[in-house]
């Protein structure tokens, strides 16, 4: 499994191969469009992150000491931040996910290219995912 760090690192270069925003999206698109759909059990208010325009549900699981993130979103570029987050820290241990800092949002533009709603949903999805690895890392 690859660490936080090289997971990050490969996304900023996936993401450097485009100049143009429009294909930056369509990368994004591509992404949510390419994740497996979250199954309905997990779609309750619970697992809604509450400060996103759109609906994002969030599941969170402990297996074997490593968080596993899944979800889902009703828009297609909020799924495909949804999906690059979740290939960060989806399959790491609660400390690693504490002690990381999603610096690719800033190295690949992301933050400045989106919408002040949807740029304050992606600091929501961070709190929760980080909070969920609190939560866990507190039971273990």
């Amino acid at each position: 499994m690859a660490t936080i760090q090289e997971i990050q690192d490969n996304i900023i270069d996936e993401f450097s191969g485009f100049d143009d925003w429009l294909d930056r999206y369509q990368l994004l698109i591509d992404l949510g469009n390419g994740q497996e759909p979250l199954p309905q059990e997990y779609k309750t208010d619970n697992n809604l992150i509450e400060g996103c325009q759109s609906r994002v549900w969030l599941q969170a699981d402990l297996v074997d000491g490593k968080v596993i993130f899944r979800a889902e979103s009703d828009a297609l570029i909020v799924k495909g931040i949804v999906s690059l987050l979740i290939s960060v820290y989806s399959g790491q241990t609660p400390d690693d996910i504490l002690a990381s800092e999603p610096y690719f949002v800033e190295a690949i533009g992301l933050k400045e290219h989106l919408s002040p709603t949807r740029s304050n949903g992606l600091v929501a999805m961070i709190k929760q995912m980080k909070l969920y690895a609190l939560a866990f890392k507190a039971r273990m």
